[in-house]
């Protein structure tokens, strides 16, 4: 599948970690993304004692969700994704016509998930200020798709510069607010827009707001790509679930976002089918305002204009003046040059 400002939206359930450590609901989620009509479900790639110390407290968010008991280090460790998923996920998707996709956390899993030739890489919002991880990833030579929450701009620059000088310019920059959920206040969908401007990329938004208008919106601005965090249930125990979209919020998203590029339509100014059957009856035509005698030299004052469509257009009605008229002709009959002499 192709992605490009031509293109449909290309849409993502990230998954991430509401696998819960479970294969069986990892495959539920990739059924459940196929039939919300996603076209690729994301995961994540990473072993707790590459990204986190040991002692490490949680995120707030994660506080809020799952306790502060555990450390952040014991809760990532208990989502990591066993190796063995992998071929089975990736062959659950191929059968349910869905993209594959993971997040790599480390250099040692860009390598390990090179040996399923991934058509793409996401990069998480921390990750984007690390230059040794992003090199690593632009040497793939595959596109890659940028989250850009807590950067400034020139962060955004430099990361994208970076990913740049290693010969890769594959890069999808996508809007992202760091928080879950996050405030359509906070969305800043114009820096998308901007960013994409700026940097001549494609871009794209990665939701955490609640409700449609944010994704659709970003539609609107030239979004290529939109990624939001995808569960069975809000219910379920874990970090990102209460923030995620359930499958009928997520299927309502991509119904939303199909509506918005019929909305949006191929940007060339032409009538539409319906507008062409409604133009006879809507436009009007050159009729005489009144009772015009043969012989009569047409002006301004012989002129009207009046449905339907069906005569001369009134732009022609500069050419009718000064001419005389050939036979006698009765208010409100469409004018025509043959019922005119040259001037």
């Amino acid at each position: 599948m192709l992605i490009g400002r031509d293109c449909p939206t290309f849409i993502i359930a990230e998954a991430g970690v509401n696998h819960n450590g479970s294969i069986d609901l990892a495959k539920e989620l990739i059924a459940k993304a196929a039939e919300c009509g996603a076209d690729c479900i994301k995961f994540q790639t990473f072993k707790a004692d590459k990204i986190v110390l040991r002692d490490t407290e949680k995120a707030e968010y994660q506080k809020k969700n799952t306790g502060s008991q555990e450390s952040q280090f014991k809760m990532l460790q208990n989502l990591e994704m066993p190796t063995a998923w992998y071929p089975e996920l990736i062959e659950e998707c191929r059968r349910h016509n869905l993209i594959f996709l993971s997040t790599p956390y480390d250099t040692s899993d860009i390598a390990f998930l090179e040996e399923f030739n991934l058509p793409a890489y996401k990069v998480a919002s921390a990750w984007a200020v690390e230059p040794v991880f992003l090199k690593a990833l632009a040497k793939t030579m595959k596109p890659i798709l940028l989250s850009t929450g807590m950067c400034t701009g020139a962060e955004v620059y430099e990361a994208v510069q970076t990913i740049r000088e290693c010969g890769n310019n594959k890069i999808i920059l996508l809007q992202c607010t760091t928080n879950y959920p996050s405030r359509n206040e906070d969305c800043n969908l114009m820096a998308m827009k901007n960013m994409g401007k700026s940097l001549n990329v494609l871009t794209g938004y990665s939701d955490h707001t609640q409700g449609l208008a944010a994704a659709t919106l970003s539609v609107g601005l030239g979004a290529s790509v939109i990624e939001r965090h995808f569960t069975l249930d809000k219910s379920f125990p874990g970090p990102d679930h209460s923030s995620s979209s359930d499958p009928e919020e997520f299927a309502q998203l991509v119904v939303a976002v199909k509506e918005s590029e019929k909305i949006l339509g191929n940007g060339i100014k032409t009538p539409c089918a319906a507008e062409i059957i409604n133009k006879k009856a809507m436009r009007r035509s050159i009729v005489a305002a009144c009772d015009i005698p043969k012989g009569t030299r047409i002006s301004s004052d012989h002129i009207a204009y009046k449905r339907p469509a069906t005569g001369v257009s009134p732009k022609h009605a500069e050419h009718m003046i000064g001419r005389i008229s050939a036979k006698d002709i009765a208010k409100d009959s469409f004018l025509y040059f043959n019922d005119l002499s040259v001037r």
